[in-house]
């Protein structure tokens, strides 16, 4: 299983930059953040942590609840150049940092974490408390997400009395903010690896002895730390930065446990990225948009489950998943169903979600329920309800939409199933031409579900999708979160310079934008490899690559 490997470990890196694409010049970027950290701290760095955004070819919004998505990482990526402070000052708290961005617009930050060890509490209660970084979720900085790694290194293996290494470090990335390709991911990745490798914690797992962490617990890591900037992430986008493989999709599962299994693209047609230009920040946008939405998915499972007379226990927060597994009879010690089975389900609850429309409509197409209408339909009471749902996380909303978020999650559910299954049978199918129409259509009929149903598209995400199907996309949809950033086209090979062309000189936004400036707005990829760990540069990065 993919999840279970090791995370890479490179020395010579001439073997990395052959895994990560050829589109970008990796061997410059690598060489350039190893020079700077030199000429800004003196000395070389002792290690580079990688980790790449993603584009999601399909299944928006359904990772949080527990279904299967198609990402795979791209070329773009975050790196973090990292080592021991020598000569320490005596005023140096233990584990300080000092982090700096090659980026001039981000400022120089120093910050340490601090010791909260009470002696009468539980070792769990210790684990927890033990230490403590200030994150101000209100108001979010670039080195939020570097503190979010830190922290869940510290927590998980700084809890016996340790000090964790005072350290600097530099960052980088070519991933876009805001752009829905998961520049904070891939942040929050890069920060856990950095950590993780500059105090020699790759090779124990949790417990400081054993096997090397793996891929899988460096996700469920890196998805608890992004949680202390704020967002509720489902884990799709933390998974495809660190298990990705180069040339291939990564179907990833998350019921009944985290799984991800490579999905080779047929040939005949590239991806392409186009940005919006319309900066969404999941977190500051969180209580509206992308936390209101679990919220509603969350909601609207345990109002299906109780349709359905299945068993919930009263504090658990069942998922949209998991109510189509009980429903269905799947037992999660065997593993999960299989596919024709699951499609099978998803029809059904296709039409059972219309216990989620309200009793009394407001109007043709209004499916929206008050606050109350919700809590009455979930057979709990107002506290009952509030402390499952809304304890935790900071929602904003009249009108809750559980049953257009419900069809959509069903629906793009069963697309991804399709999607897979169709790149799946690609290599035996007598028409290839036939293979990318198929996934062009669902890639449409995703933007569409994402738009109407979902509501996490925009204006600017609907009008660079139908520019991108006039200038002759065979299929186009956000990705990512929505609500702004980035949409991937599914274009024919030949076709790729004329339709950069057209889609340029089309859209708004990119007119005046020429060179490298339009070619970070709009590019090819190519899928390439997941987060590297721990890179020891016992010569210059230039040395190294010339190997």
């Amino acid at each position: 299983m993919a999840a279970e490997q090791p995370i890479p470990v490179y020395t010579n890196l001439s073997d990395l930059y052959g895994s990560l694409g050829t589109s970008l010049n990796h061997a410059e970027k690598w060489n350039s953040i190893a020079e700077e950290f030199q000429r800004r701290f003196g000395r070389k760095p002792a290690y580079i942590a990688r980790a790449p955004g993603r584009v999601n070819l399909i299944g928006e919004h359904i990772d949080y609840c527990l279904f299967g998505v198609l990402p795979a990482a791209i070329e773009h990526d975050i790196l973090i150049a990292i080592g021991r402070r020598p000569n320490l000052y005596a005023e140096d708290a233990p584990g300080s940092v000092v982090a700096e961005n090659v980026q001039t617009k981000y400022t120089r930050q120093v910050f340490a974490p601090a010791p909260r060890r009470r002696a009468s509490v539980s070792e769990e209660e210790v684990r927890l408390e033990e230490w403590h970084l200030d994150i101000n979720t209100k108001q979010l900085r670039w080195e939020s997400y570097v503190k979010a790694g830190y922290y869940g290194v510290l927590i998980n293996y700084f809890t016996g009395g340790q000090d964790p290494a005072s350290v600097d470090l530099l960052v980088t990335g070519t991933v876009p903010a805001g752009s829905g390709l998961s520049s904070s991911a891939a942040m929050v990745v890069a920060s856990t690896l950095a950590f993780l490798a500059v105090n020699e914690k790759l090779e124990a797992n949790f417990t400081g002895n054993g096997p090397k962490i793996s891929k899988g617990q460096l996700v469920e890591m890196a998805v608890a730390n992004e949680k202390r900037v704020g967002v509720n992430s489902g884990g799709m986008d933390q998974a495809a930065s660190v298990i990705s493989v180069p040339s291939s999709a990564l179907y990833i599962s998350f019921f009944p446990e985290l799984s991800a299994s490579s999905v080779p693209l047929p040939t005949g047609a590239i991806f392409i990225i186009a940005n919006s230009l319309v900066v969404s920040d999941k977190a500051v946008t969180a209580k509206h948009n992308y936390n209101l939405r679990v919220v509603e998915t969350l909601a609207a499972a345990r109002i299906l489950a109780r349709h359905l007379e299945l068993k919930v226990e009263k504090t658990e927060k069942v998922t949209l998943r998991e109510v189509v597994g009980r429903l269905a009879g799947e037992v999660e010690e065997v593993g999960a169903m299989p596919v024709e089975w699951l499609l099978e389900t998803l029809k059904r609850m296709e039409r059972e979600i219309e216990c989620l429309k309200p009793k009394k409509s407001s109007g043709e197409g209004q499916f929206g329920v008050t606050m109350e209408e919700m809590i009455e339909m979930s057979g709990m009471t107002a506290d009952e309800f509030k402390e499952v749902y809304l304890s935790w996380v900071e929602v904003e909303a009249t009108q809750f939409q559980l049953y257009k978020r419900a069809k959509h999650v069903f629906s793009e559910a069963s697309r991804v199933l399709q999607f897979r299954q169709i790149c799946l049978a690609a290599e035996s199918s007598p028409s290839p031409s036939d293979v990318i129409k198929d996934l062009g259509k669902l890639m449409n009929e995703s933007q569409t579900s994402c738009d109407e149903l979902f509501q996490c598209s925009c204006p600017e995400l609907n009008e660079l999708t139908n520019i991108a199907k006039d200038a002759g996309a065979i299929g186009s949809r956000l990705t990512g979160a929505g609500w702004g950033g980035c949409t991937v086209s599914l274009v024919a090979e030949g076709d790729v310079d004329a339709f950069i062309k057209k889609v340029s000189a089309t859209y708004g936004p990119y007119k005046g934008l020429q060179d490298t400036a339009l070619r970070e707005v709009i590019f090819a990829t190519k899928p390439s490899s997941g987060a590297c760990g721990e890179f020891l540069l016992t010569a210059t990065a230039s040395s190294a690559a010339s190997k």
